[in-house]
């Protein structure tokens, strides 16, 4: 889900906090003149996106979206549209940005804007807590879920690029024996939880993800070190510098000013917000 980048150089904020709100683009303006700002979320990853028990969203990621409409001067207004239709690009103004954990990949840069890292999270593979599996090695071959269109699976087919500017190295250290992917972290760990081999082998998420999984009451236990650690940032639709601009001097702020750090002390009780 944390340093491998910077957020920004002095004269690159300069020229950010340099951009004229009065002339602003489609989508900053859209958002200051209906004063909301709609952000797409997944309801179902927890602890960065979820409903909780007053059927609100609620976690890191949501958090971070309501301090950025906080700054902003907005209300913050949630859309849960599927992930492949986020990644997707071409919103059409039917959310404005997605903070939603989203790792910054040259194919992704294709149709969508990165303006700001906010965190970084380590990927790791999770098995039934009665697996016999204790190693890496020991997942060569096996069956492993993960959901579908995110860095897990490219990482599982060998074929992910993390791009962004810092990203440390990786090896590809497994090699499933088969892939099954899903909607939602979520349901690859429903799976595995009716039993070692029963329908899973292993899954491969966010390690606060697997984390958070096991605090709820999974029967899963976390099997070697993170394969690899992926910045993690907003997204945009493409099209309006000004309203980017506005999201990095925003989340360089809220680095700055130590409100990233708390935010993720507060959901995963260390700052993933550096790796320093």
């Amino acid at each position: 889900m944390k340093s491998i980048g910077k957020f920004a150089t002095a004269s690159l904020l300069a020229s950010l906090l340099a951009v004229p709100a009065a002339y602003a683009g489609e989508t900053l303006d859209r958002v200051m003149s209906t004063k909301t700002l709609t952000m797409s979320s997944d309801p179902e990853y927890p602890p960065q996106s979820f409903l909780n028990d007053n059927n609100q969203m609620d976690g890191f990621d949501v958090d971070v979206g309501k301090e950025i409409a906080k700054r902003m001067g907005v209300e913050l207004k949630i859309v849960t549209p599927s992930w492949d239709i986020i990644t997707a690009g071409n919103w059409g103004g039917r959310w404005d940005m997605s903070v939603g954990s989203m790792t910054p990949t040259a194919k992704r840069a294709e149709v969508l804007d990165f303006p700001a890292v906010y965190y970084y999270t380590p990927a790791a593979f999770a098995v039934h807590k009665d697996s016999a599996v204790d190693s890496l090695d020991d997942l060569n071959g096996k069956t492993i879920g993960s959901c579908g269109g995110c860095t897990y699976d490219a990482y599982l087919m060998k074929d992910l690029e993390i791009d962004a500017e810092g990203a440390p190295a990786f090896s590809y250290d497994v090699t499933a024996g088969e892939i099954k992917t899903y909607e939602t972290d979520t349901h690859a760990f429903d799976d595995l939880k009716l039993g070692d081999g029963t329908r899973l082998d292993a899954a491969f998420s966010a390690l606060p993800t697997i984390q958070e999984a096991i605090k709820n009451g999974y029967p899963l236990k976390v099997v070697g070190k993170p394969a690899f650690y992926e910045p993690l940032s907003v997204a945009t639709d493409k099209g309006d510098p000004e309203f980017d601009a506005k999201i990095a001097e925003i989340v360089a702020a809220m680095k700055a000013d130590g409100t990233l750090k708390q935010l993720s002390e507060k959901w995963y009780g260390v700052d993933l917000t550096s790796l320093q």
